[in-house]
């Protein structure tokens, strides 16, 4: 039986998953504070067929004195809501961590950018874990694996609870009556945590997906709170546990990728930028994660090989401005031609695209569950 084709989603942020690919790039340093210098890659990864761009941040710059790198970045959601107007298929996810962030504002910005990609929005969920992140935000350290898990959760938890707190139905719109919302629609979310408490409701309306595409790396927060697990692996066969694990809708293998350009292997551009500072300790790498290096041809034999073991791939470029072009000219044109990975339909929400349902508010399936209940009571008497 034929696999169901690969989901396939790109990291776009910087100049590639290298610290020192600032070096290799095509343009002036300075343009990673413009916004067009983001969507003129978005638009080569949507033309290409990927299904879902992610843009990493940090409250942090994300140079370092090794890489000598850009020591600024935009914010993800804003970037994220630029690419939005400037595309019209691909989805696109920023990475946006609820440690000291509040969930209240994450929630209105994630629903906003939804909305302004009308449907076409994920959120990669993360954490901060420095010392001099909670210095950045003027909060007290959050140290320990529970008690970031346990910030991750619960934000998670109350963004939900806000994107359903508005009905589906809860915007009236009437002119002739004078009535912008059915107030009957809106509801309280009444979280109280360890931490904080949110009332709500939102000051957002309900998300064109009902909720956006939630991704978080695999065990960071429960199965049944994210669409996509994200999984590491040094293997295809370690990834297809991983995946298998996961318990999630969805699983995305997280792939390192260097290829082959005309005239220069993948070995010696990555050798040209170990000079300045070496791959395997980029911030944020988990250790484990399996790198291709090679031709295209290589990289279209091991997503084939990964179609069946996990739902989707997210690949991570050693440069984009490099890589990005041989991805799109050798390696999607072959793996749509071979129908191992799938082309984003248009007009299509992201989750549409990625085969997830609609999920209906929490308060509305409560409210019809009451309602049911009472009409049954009435109906025995």
């Amino acid at each position: 039986m034929p696999h169901p084709p690969l989901h396939l989603a790109v990291e776009i942020d910087g100049d590639g998953d290298h610290p020192a690919a600032w070096r290799r790039s095509a343009h002036a340093p300075g343009a990673l504070l413009g916004p067009r210098r983001v969507a003129r890659t978005a638009a080569v990864a949507e033309n290409a067929g990927f299904t879902l761009v992610t843009l990493d941040d940090d409250i942090l710059p994300p140079g370092s004195a090794a890489s000598g790198g850009p020591a600024g970045r935009l914010g993800a959601v804003e970037r994220a809501a630029f690419i939005a107007a400037s595309t019209s298929v691909i989805g696109v996810a920023p990475v946006v961590a609820t440690t000291y962030a509040e969930p209240f504002h994450v929630s209105s910005r994630l629903a906003s950018l939804d909305h302004v990609s009308v449907g076409r929005a994920g959120w990669v969920v993360g954490v901060e874990e420095t010392a001099e992140a909670a210095r950045a935000w003027g909060r007290p350290r959050v140290t320990g694996e529970a008690a970031l898990r346990r910030e991750a959760v619960d934000g998670l938890r109350v963004v939900r609870d806000l994107w359903d707190s508005w009905e589906d139905d809860a915007v009236v719109r009437s002119v002739a009556s004078s009535r912008y919302l059915n107030g009957e629609r809106l509801h309280y979310v009444d979280f109280e945590g360890e931490t904080y408490s949110v009332k709500g409701p939102a000051i957002v309306p309900r998300p064109p997906q009902g909720r956006l595409v939630v991704l978080a790396p695999a065990g960071l927060v429960p199965q049944a709170l994210v669409d996509i697990a994200l999984v590491d692996g040094s293997s295809p066969a370690l990834l297809g546990e991983a995946a298998a694990a996961s318990g999630a809708p969805l699983a995305f293998a997280e792939i390192e990728v260097a290829l082959d350009t005309p005239g220069e292997p993948a070995a010696e551009r990555i050798a040209d930028l170990e000079r300045y500072a070496p791959w395997d300790t980029a911030p944020g790498r988990p250790p484990g994660r399996l790198r291709y290096t090679g031709p295209a041809r290589g990289l279209v034999a091991l997503l084939e090989e990964l179609s069946g073991l996990v739902d989707g791939v997210r690949l991570h470029p050693l440069v984009l401005d490099e890589d990005l072009s041989v991805l799109s000219r050798l390696v999607l044109p072959e793996l749509f031609v071979r129908r191992v990975a799938a082309r984003p339909l248009p007009g299509a929400t992201l989750r549409t695209n990625l085969g997830l349902p609609r999920p209906e508010s929490r308060f509305a399936t409560t409210a019809a569950l009451t309602t049911a209940a009472t009409n049954s009571r009435e109906g025995n008497r």
